[in-house]
């Protein structure tokens, strides 16, 4: 029997590729009907609406803001998930997960918690003239908290493929640990930081739940989407939608190249 008639003769795969169908239909055809449902008239308005366009300016600078809060603290702490052994490290990283599997509101209701006047760290933050709720700041404390473990988990596999001979041989040479950690780990890190930075970005554009808790004002783009569908319908929200989920694709297919590039290599 010919590897094609086995095949045929295997009901597992029929199963498999029966669900691969419903599975790709039930992803696919939603959003291709988002898509393709507003007129491009509409579309062309959407996009010229100076109310939408800054709340998808928003989306975009407060995601960028929180990328490189994550850069700036999630690296060194990446690097330490990878390369060191210490007490209690396996309950760091589930914490580093928790933002993964909460609600997020219940992420919004809970920064909001200890960053209001009430709370003693809320305190010391409206002292230094720092405000959360109804602010960008919060928007970037919420981004970056829902972001944090998409960056952190990729940067730290990116610093445990990296063999550690190479750090000793910089060290061998004379060169210090931090002198080591930017000439010879952090580059050779490069595509898998780049890779989070993207994740993290693209996580953070999408957020809705959390932010809508901590500043329903200023407008993000997610949080005016809700507002024109509450008050107008699919009619006047799709577009803007649409204009969304496209930026959210290109950041999609530029984080497949870049896996696809870090696979190969």
């Amino acid at each position: 029997m010919s590897r094609q008639a086995r095949r045929r003769a295997d009901p597992l795969t029929g199963i498999a590729v029966s669900c691969g169908v419903l599975v790709l239909a039930f992803i696919v055809l939603p959003l291709f009907h988002l898509l393709t449902a507003p007129s491009p008239a509409r579309l062309a308005e959407a996009a010229g609406d100076a109310e939408v366009l800054r709340a998808i300016g928003l989306s975009l600078t407060t995601a960028a803001a929180a990328a490189a809060v994550a850069v700036v603290f999630g690296t060194p702490f990446a690097w330490l998930l990878a390369r060191r052994s210490f007490p209690g490290k396996r309950l760091v990283e589930a914490a580093i997960d928790l933002p993964i599997v909460i609600p997020h509101p219940v992420v919004g209701i809970a920064i909001l918690g200890i960053t209001g006047r009430n709370h003693p760290f809320g305190a010391l933050l409206y002292k230094a003239g720092i405000h959360i709720m109804g602010s960008v700041t919060g928007i970037v404390t919420v981004l970056a908290f829902v972001g944090l473990p998409f960056y952190l988990n990729t940067v730290r596999e990116g610093f445990t493929a990296i063999p550690p001979r190479l750090e000793h041989v910089s060290r061998s040479l004379g060169a210090g640990p931090i002198h080591t950690f930017f000439r010879v780990t952090l580059p050779l890190a490069g595509r898998s930081i780049v890779v989070g930075i993207v994740m993290c970005a693209a996580r953070a554009i999408s957020e809705f739940g959390a932010v809508v808790v901590v500043a329903y004002h200023p407008m993000i783009a997610p949080v005016l989407i809700y507002e024109r569908f509450e008050a107008y319908g699919l009619r006047y929200s799709q577009p803007v939608a649409v204009l969304l989920v496209g930026i959210c694709l290109v950041l999609f297919i530029i984080l497949r190249l870049l896996t696809g590039k870090v696979d190969r290599e």
